[in-house]
């Protein structure tokens, strides 16, 4: 017998799909947040009519992680303690090298950066040796109202490339505002090591989805 399609699940390109199995772990597009079904906070948040019209279903962790969300700081402690990192480490002579090959063919750049020792000593680095133009050099909070000042700064000149650095939960923030603000373009972005994989992760306040 045919089992029926019921279950509308968020995959790992973010967008939804039909499925005939529920999802193993809830979220919510505001926030952009991952956690347990039973997860206390939000259970007591829909009870009060919140997260209802944001709240989206997910396979597994694999596939929210994927989708760019993050996991609950309250039902999800040690993954949340993972996401959220360690201070980023001081960039390599090797790494900065390896990272100008890259942008070879470009002319203009902007960089921008936290406001950790580690990447604003990166960011730095590279507008020293960047042989084009920086066109803009932008630092950014951990936390922030909306990030909206240093988003439109880092894209105002549209430049050829960017180049991030800092600590994933300051630029979830940061990418948050970029997309829907901005021109930004991902695919034209490129990272130190810390944000090598986060160019794409989103998510910014701790608390709970």
């Amino acid at each position: 017998m045919r089992r029926e399609v019921k279950y509308t699940l968020i995959g790992p390109d973010g967008r939804p799909y039909r499925s005939v199995t529920p999802g193993t772990l809830g979220g919510t597009t505001n926030g952009r947040l991952y956690g347990r079904l039973d997860c206390r906070s939000a259970l007591r948040a829909i009870a009060l009519g919140g997260y209802v019209a944001s709240r989206v279903f997910f396979a597994d962790e694999a596939a929210a992680i994927a989708a760019g969300f993050r996991p609950c700081a309250v039902c999800l402690p040690a993954a949340y303690a993972r996401w959220h990192g360690r201070p980023p480490a001081p960039h390599t002579d090797a790494e900065l090298a390896e990272l100008l090959g890259r942008l070879a063919g470009c002319r203009t750049l902007a960089i921008g950066h936290g406001r950790d020792r580690a990447s604003t000593a990166a960011a730095h680095a590279l507008a020293a040796a960047w042989p084009g133009e920086v066109v803009a050099l932008v630092s950014w909070p951990e936390q922030a109202a909306s990030w909206l000042r240093p988003a439109l700064r880092l894209t105002a000149q549209a430049p050829d490339a960017w180049v991030v650095a800092g600590a994933a939960p300051g630029w979830a923030g940061m990418r948050d505002r970029l997309l829907r603000s901005t021109d930004w373009d991902p695919q034209r972005t490129y990272a130190f090591a810390s944000l090598t994989d986060a160019i794409t992760d989103t998510g910014r306040d701790d608390g709970p989805w």
